[in-house]
């Protein structure tokens, strides 16, 4: 399943959910798909930012994990 952000002709967005990417380019092509507020038929893919997860420790200079003291890398 992928997830898009759509958008109709009139600039209202919403969500949905296909089984593939050309799943959702076969629909949108079909005008199978209405805007739920306006009922717009012409839908297509909004732009989306991709949910990037952040690292659980921050990476240093030289690789190796920070200490009390510091990063070794740092020192010179």
């Amino acid at each position: 399943m992928i997830h898009y952000r759509l958008r109709c002709a009139n600039g209202h967005t919403f969500d949905s959910w296909f089984q593939s990417g050309e799943a959702c380019v076969a629909e949108l092509d079909a005008a199978k798909m209405a805007c739920p507020e306006c009922g717009d038929t012409q839908i297509a893919k909004a732009i989306m930012a991709p949910a990037v997860g952040k690292s659980a420790t921050p990476a240093t200079p030289c690789g190796k994990p920070v200490c009390a003291c510091g990063c070794p890398a740092l020192d010179g």
